[in-house]
């Protein structure tokens, strides 16, 4: 653009000799306009490169969006499964329209003066029964309700108080770092065998090097309420041999993979979606987590197992306490 208007001013000079002053004027115009439409072409090359850079920035946004999207569309699955669930318990509990037809034409203890009330059910639908059988039949009604219902699975929260409860799965540490605002907390992205991996919060700064929580598997404890520490969600717990002085992470067993169920023998139940706090059902399970002699992760003397793989372990801490 330099040149271009040094160019501009020579040829300028050099025509100011002319001696037509109305034709050099011209020139000069018609140089003037040729200049700026040349500035008006790197002007819109400007504002096209700026709006390349505008886009990828745009696209590496809308990738993160959809990664958080797709998180909530299994979790969204997940919900829907349960109510799907629920709602198919409390079918089967209730009585069907047949079944509350069959209470009705059911016949009570045979009366003299009613013969005909047994005779047919369609008979016992049609004609209105007397005052005192009708109360019957609805105490019967009400009765068969009730007995059809006791069958019902208990929810979640009347469940047995025991580690069935906890979601605890085999995850990989894909990578740790420390927390912006907290000196004793890593941030770690893992995969716990979901679409995408989760954030989770851990307060091992102090036990384990950056270096060793790099890519390396764990236990995961997946149903706990997220909770934010220090500005930053943390969605599972990383789960751990602990005493006073030391702390190990557990290792699950050779060939687990992320998302394997760690399951415990003769403790058979499912899960809770998402652990309710107020009912306390960690803080009851917890003590009764330990590594035993042999350094096995336990629950009331049950090892952490993922089945057809082994059992979970601490490194060395033996007769520790798991949290």
């Amino acid at each position: 653009m330099i040149w271009l208007a040094d160019r501009f001013l020579a040829r300028t000079l050099s025509k100011m000799s002319s001696p037509n002053p109305l034709l050099r004027l011209e020139q000069r115009a018609s140089e003037a306009d040729q200049i700026i439409e040349y500035l008006k072409q790197q002007v819109q090359l400007l504002k096209e490169k700026a709006i390349v850079q505008a886009s990828v920035r745009e696209e590496k946004k809308l990738m993160v969006e959809n990664a958080k999207l797709k998180n909530d569309i299994e979790e969204l699955k997940k919900q829907l499964l349960e109510k799907e669930k629920k709602r198919g318990v409390a079918a089967v509990a209730m009585p069907s329209s047949d079944n509350s037809v069959e209470c009705i034409s059911k016949p009570g203890p045979p009366k003299p003066s009613e013969p005909a009330a047994s005779a047919s059910p369609a008979v016992a639908i049609q004609s209105p029964p007397p005052r005192d059988e009708g109360k019957k039949k609805k105490s019967e009604k009400k009765g068969g309700e009730k007995a059809e219902k006791k069958p019902a699975a208990p929810s979640q929260e009347e469940a047995p108080v025991d580690v069935s409860r906890l979601d605890l799965r085999v995850g990989r540490i894909i990578t740790a770092e420390k927390h912006p605002d907290a000196d004793s907390l890593y941030v770690e992205q893992v995969d716990v065998g979901e679409a995408s991996p989760r954030t989770v919060v851990s307060g091992l700064v102090k036990h384990i090097p950056v270096d060793q929580m790099q890519n390396r598997m764990a236990v995961l404890m997946c149903n706990l309420k997220p909770a934010k520490m220090r500005g930053v969600v943390s969605q599972a717990m990383v789960m751990c041999a602990s005493s006073p002085d030391k702390v190990e992470i557990l290792d699950p067993p050779s060939g687990a993979a992320p998302g394997d169920r760690v399951t415990f023998q003769g403790f058979p139940g499912e899960p809770d979606k998402e652990l309710n706090p107020k009912k306390k059902v960690w803080e009851q399970i917890q003590p009764d987590l330990r590594t035993d002699g042999q350094c096995v992760a336990t629950y009331k003397g049950a090892a952490f197992e993922v089945a057809g793989k082994g059992v979970c372990k601490a490194q060395s801490m033996s007769n520790s306490g798991i949290k």
